[in-house]
């Protein structure tokens, strides 16, 4: 084994049979670089998530959808569902474009009280809220062209009725005035929504989810404004007994490594008005692939976030060829403190070891001395890695394949960054964006660092410190990724390392 200025100290896995999912003749679900573990569309386009519902032991998800092609185009509502957020089965397409306009993104929920009206014999009616968007009237230049509307159903979200008194909110004249995120607020016993205008949040509320009230505005001048804010969503999390109150707002572009991202707020929600603990910018996910995220509605305490898996700036060039874009691992949200400062961390939610099958590697201490673990005869399309440092300093760990590409991610102590490069990571020559180095910031301040990596045939997700720093990232190589090693490892002892398949959800 060669060895790199001395600094190579590898814990390497040769294989075979790796991403088989790209050599079985492109049958649907096993495409060149289709993920195994990821919801993505059977075919055609795919972006943001929307109404994403938990009813009678099924979570929906809704997702905007261009059933006619690969890139962006009038939207639907596309629909999938599934009993653990793992599985997916790709249902009809919920609701179509009408003489409104497109179908963008907005959210759904349970209407348990029949305040909407829309229940019959005892049927609790689940309803959409969603924007409705006149591209007739965005061409002619108006400033009124997005408006939102309503959609129920009485079957559990199999089949979808429009209202027929659409739209239930109209524009007073905002261009970005759109994606509604909608919440039964129980202490005044009424409906809020979150609604991104332009660059900032208003919020209104409602007793019926049809007769909509303004209530505030929040974000003027807070928060990064490189560009639109899209996207929000509003619930309550627990810290030490304590409730306080989460604002995401995605924002597109201004993100911290270029593009779409999404940041969050902290503090308190009145159901009238939102105020911030502090004017800080934070961000849940640093890495430059994870945008329009929002949670599970009636889930209970559990707040449960899922993301589109791609960046605005080249979501319609990436080398997929029968479908386009993926979802993020859903992602289970909680709050931490560090150094007085609260934050919200993301972990894989807990259903994803359903999927987890023996550990190829279970390697206790990986010492300075050992520069290659026993020879493995496979290593899965798919897998988790896990390790933990006891004291943190700088290292890289190296995904490559046998034609010179290679994804490197690490920490580097100096800027205290973990980081992601993927300028050689295999196509990069569709987007001169895409070929680029990208960093989280470190928030923890213990000395040790525990690292979960989720890794699908065209993916990776970093879940560093508990959740703390997360990165998703795409990239998309010519051939699979066979070697992985650590690389500029001095004086770091990595421990508990564990490598454990992930079976595909098709």
């Amino acid at each position: 084994m060669k060895k790199k200025g001395g600094l190579l100290i590898a814990c390497c896995f040769l294989i075979t049979g790796y991403l088989k999912a790209q050599i079985k003749n492109d049958s649907v679900y096993h495409e060149p670089y289709r993920p195994q573990i990821h919801f993505s569309p059977k075919e055609k386009w795919m972006n943001d998530p929307n109404g994403m519902v938990y009813y009678k032991g099924i979570y929906h998800l809704f997702f905007q959808y261009y059933p006619k092609g690969t890139t962006w185009g009038p939207m639907h509502w596309g629909h999938a569902e599934s009993v653990d957020m793992i599985h997916w089965k790709q249902m009809s397409i919920a609701l179509y474009p009408d003489s409104l306009g497109y179908i963008f993104s907005g959210s759904a929920v349970v209407d348990s009280n029949n305040t909407s009206g829309f229940g019959k014999n005892g049927k609790v009616p689940l309803v959409a809220i969603f924007t409705s968007h006149d591209p007739v009237g965005e061409r002619a230049g108006k400033n009124n062209f997005q408006n939102e509307s309503l959609a129920y159903s009485l079957d559990n979200g199999d089949t979808w009725t429009k209202y027929n008194g659409n739209p239930v909110l109209k524009n007073p004249g905002i261009r970005d005035f759109r994606d509604p995120k909608v919440m039964w607020y129980a202490n005044e016993k009424k409906w809020v929504m979150t609604l991104a205008t332009q660059d900032h949040i208003t919020f209104f509320s409602s007793p019926n989810l049809k007769d909509w009230t303004k209530e505030s505005e929040f974000g003027k001048q807070l928060g990064a404004h490189g560009g639109v804010w899209e996207c929000p969503d509003l619930f309550p999390l627990k810290l030490e007994g304590k409730t306080y109150w989460i604002l995401i707002t995605n924002l597109n572009p201004g993100g911290p490594n270029g593009g779409s991202a999404t940041q969050y707020f902290i503090g308190q929600f009145d159901g009238n008005k939102f105020i911030p603990l502090d004017d800080k910018i934070r961000w849940l996910d640093y890495g430059p692939d994870e945008y329009a995220g929002i949670t599970w509605g009636n889930t209970g305490n559990r707040k449960i976030f899922l993301g589109w898996m791609s960046n605005w700036i080249y979501a319609g060039q990436v080398p997929t060829v029968k479908w386009r874009n993926a979802m993020t691992i859903p992602r289970e949200l909680t709050l931490k403190q560090i150094n007085g400062e609260i934050f919200l961390a993301s972990e894989p939610v807990k259903e994803l070891t359903g999927v987890e099958l023996k550990p190829l590697v279970n390697i206790p201490v990986l010492s300075l001395k050992k520069d290659i673990v026993p020879l493995l005869q496979t290593l899965p399309d798919q897998y988790a890695l896990k390790f933990r440092i006891d004291k943190i300093g700088n290292y890289s760990m190296v995904l490559s394949n046998d034609v010179g590409e290679k994804l490197v991610l690490g920490y580097d102590k100096e800027s205290n960054r973990y980081y992601i490069d993927r300028t050689k990571s295999g196509r990069v020559d569709f987007n001169p964006e895409f070929a680029k180095t990208f960093f989280a910031p470190r928030l923890s301040t213990s000395s040790s660092s525990d690292i979960k990596l989720i890794v699908d045939a065209s993916s990776i997700e970093l879940f560093a410190d508990n959740g703390l720093s997360v990165m998703t990232c795409v990239f998309f190589p010519q051939k699979p990724f066979n070697h992985l090693q650590f690389q500029n490892r001095k004086n770091v002892t990595i421990r508990n390392l564990e490598l454990l398949p992930l079976k595909s959800i098709w």
